[in-house]
C-alpha cells in the first residue's frame, strides 16, 4: 500500500473551491463583470490554468458564472467548459441565451449531459433538454435513472410555456393521517428531498392534492398534533397546462413563494416556485418589448444571418406600409408643388402622430398582457386615451401653429398644421388602443402586429389631413 505522503499531488488535484467570491470582486458599479477579472479568467483560460479557474470560478453563483460565459467568445466558453470539467455548473446554462447554451451543450456527449442533468433541479434540467432535438433527448433521458427519467418525460410532454414546463417535480407530501412529529422525522431521514422548500403538500392514497401546510405552522405545532389539523386548503392550485404567464400572474396577485401543480385529475404532479415565476415574469416582458420592435425572439449572441433573418420580415412589412403613405401624399403632388413649405412641415406631423400613438399602443399591450384591460373597463379607458389624444392634440397644435406661422410668416398655413396635429392626435390615440383591441380579440399577438398597424394609420391621417386641409385653403388663395 502506498502511503499518501508519497503520493504525487499533481496526481491528485485539490478539491475545488466552495467559498462564494464577493460581489464587487466580479461586477463593477455599473453592474457589468469586471474588465480586470475578465482579463485574469480569460489569461487563465489561455494558460490552461486550472488551479486558477477552480479557485476563482468554481465557487462562483450560477447566475454570475452565466454572465462570464455570456462575455466570452465562443472558443474561450468551450475551453473554460472543458477545463473546468467535472466541476462546470450546468445551472449556469438556465443563466445564458438559447444561441449559447446550445452552442455548450452541442460540443459535449451526451453521456457527460445526463450525469450532470441528472445533479439538477428536475425544472432546471427541463429547461436544458427542452431546447435539444428529439434524438438527443431521448439518448440522455435513457442514460437517467427510471425515476429522474419518468419525471423529465413528464415535464417535458406539457407544451411550452406551461406551468407543467416549468415545474419542479421534487417535492415533499405527506397523508393527513401523519402527525407533525411523523413528518419532521420523515424529513430528517429522507435523502431525496429538495434542496428548499417553503410548505408540504397533504395528498391522499390516490395523490390526489388535500392541502397544504407551511413550514413554519409545523415548527410551532406539537409533534403529536395531526397534519390535517394543521393543514390549509389549497385554494392556489395550478393546472399544469396553465400558461405560465396566467399562473404568473396568480403569484403576484396572491404573493404566493410556491404553488401546487395539479394534472387533469387533481393529482399533484410538482410545484411552481418564486424563482422560476420571476424568471417568467422577465421573459415575458422581454418578449413583448421585442416584439412591439419587431425583433421577434432575437438573442444578442445571435448570428448574422439569423438576426436578418428575424428582422428582415417586419422591415418588409414596414416598407409596405411606407410605400402606401407615400401613394398618399402622391395624392398631393400638386397641391405640394404650389407650397414648398407643406413638403417642410409633413414630418413634423406624422412624427407627432407616431409617437403619440406609440404611447399609447405600448401601454394598451402591456395593460392586456397583465389583464389589466378587458371588456369591463375598455370603454373607459379608450375615452380616456381619446381625451388624452384631443387634449395634446390642442397643446401641440398652439405651439406648431405658432412655430409655422412665423416660420413661413403665413398665418393661414399655421392654422392648417395646427387643425392636422389635432386630427392625427386624437387618430392616433384611438389607433393606440383600438388596434390592439381588436387583434387581441382576433386571437392575434397585439405585441407583434400592433406598432405596423398603428404606424401606418397615424401616416396616412396625418399626411391625408394636413395636405387634404392645404389643399382646400389653397383652393380659396
Amino acid at each position: 500500500m502506498t502511503d499518501p505522503a508519497d503520493r504525487d499531488d499533481n496526481l491528485t488535484p485539490p478539491p475545488p473551491s466552495t467559498e462564494a467570491m464577493d460581489h464587487d470582486e466580479i461586477y463593477g458599479e455599473d453592474g457589468s463583470i469586471r474588465q480586470d477579472y475578465l482579463t485574469a479568467v480569460g489569461a487563465a483560460i489561455s494558460g490552461r490554468d486550472v488551479e486558477f479557474l477552480r479557485e476563482h470560478v468554481v465557487g462562483l453563483h450560477e447566475s454570475e458564472l452565466g454572465d462570464l460565459l455570456e462575455s466570452f467568445n465562443s472558443q474561450q466558453r468551450q475551453a473554460l467548459v472543458s477545463l473546468l470539467g467535472e466541476d462546470f455548473d450546468f445551472a449556469s446554462l438556465t443563466e445564458v441565451d438559447e444561441a449559447i447554451r446550445l452552442e455548450i451543450v452541442e460540443a459535449l456527449p451526451n453521456t457527460r449531459i445526463a450525469q450532470a442533468l441528472g445533479e439538477l433541479d428536475s425544472d432546471d434540467a427541463v429547461y436544458i433538454l427542452e431546447d435539444l432535438d428529439e434524438a438527443d433527448q431521448r439518448e440522455i433521458l435513457a442514460a437517467l435513472p427510471f425515476t429522474e427519467r419518468i419525471r423529465l418525460r413528464r415535464s417535458l410532454n406539457y407544451p411550452e410555456d406551461t406551468a407543467g414546463r416549468r415545474m419542479q417535480t421534487e417535492f415533499v407530501a405527506v397523508p393527513p393521517f401523519w402527525t407533525v412529529g411523523q413528518t419532521i422525522d420523515y424529513m430528517r431521514d429522507e435523502e431525496d428531498l429538495p434542496e428548499s422548500f417553503s410548505q408540504i403538500f397533504v395528498i391522499d392514497p390516490t395523490f390526489k392534492l388535500v392541502g397544504a401546510v407551511a413550514l413554519d405552522t409545523i415548527l410551532r405545532t406539537k409533534r403529536l398534533v395531526r397534519i390535517e389539523e394543521v393543514m390549509d386548503e389549497t385554494r392556489y392550485r395550478i393546472n399544469a397546462e396553465m400558461d405560465q404567464e396566467e399562473a404568473a400572474q396568480l403569484f403576484e396577485q396572491y404573493d404566493l413563494l410556491s404553488a401546487a401543480v395539479i394534472d387533469e385529475n387533481e393529482r399533484l404532479v410538482g410545484v411552481l416556485t418564486i424563482d422560476d415565476v420571476v424568471d417568467v415574469i422577465h421573459e415575458e416582458a422581454e418578449e413583448d418589448i421585442k416584439r412591439l420592435g419587431g425583433v421577434g425572439d432575437e438573442e444578442l449572441s445571435d448570428s448574422i444571418l439569423s438576426t436578418v433573418r428575424s428582422r428582415f420580415s417586419w422591415l418588409l412589412i414596414n416598407l409596405g406600409t411606407a410605400i402606401l403613405a407615400s401613394a398618399v401624399i402622391s395624392l398631393f403632388d400638386a397641391t405640394i408643388a404650389q407650397m414648398v413649405a407643406l413638403a417642410v412641415l409633413m414630418p413634423i406631423v406624422a412624427s407627432m402622430g407616431g409617437n403619440a400613438g406609440t404611447q399609447t399602443m405600448t401601454v394598451t399591450v402591456r395593460a392586456l398582457a397583465t389583464r389589466d384591460l378587458d371588456i369591463y373597463n375598455a370603454g373607459r379607458i379608450i375615452r380616456r386615451e381619446a381625451a388624452v389624444g384631443l387634449i395634446n392634440g390642442f397643446l401641440f397644435a398652439l405651439i406648431i401653429g405658432l412655430v409655422a406661422g412665423a416660420w413661413f410668416l403665413s398665418p393661414g398655413l399655421g392654422g392648417i398644421i395646427a387643425a392636422a396635429m389635432v386630427v392625427n392626435m386624437l387618430a392616433a390615440a384611438l389607433a393606440g388602443i383600438l388596434l390592439p383591441l381588436l387583434l387581441d380579440k382576433v386571437g392575434a399577438d397585439p405585441a407583434i402586429a400592433s406598432a405596423v398597424f398603428v404606424t401606418t394609420v397615424t401616416d396616412v391621417v396625418g399626411f391625408f389631413a394636413f395636405l387634404g386641409l392645404a389643399g382646400w385653403w389653397l383652393s380659396f388663395a
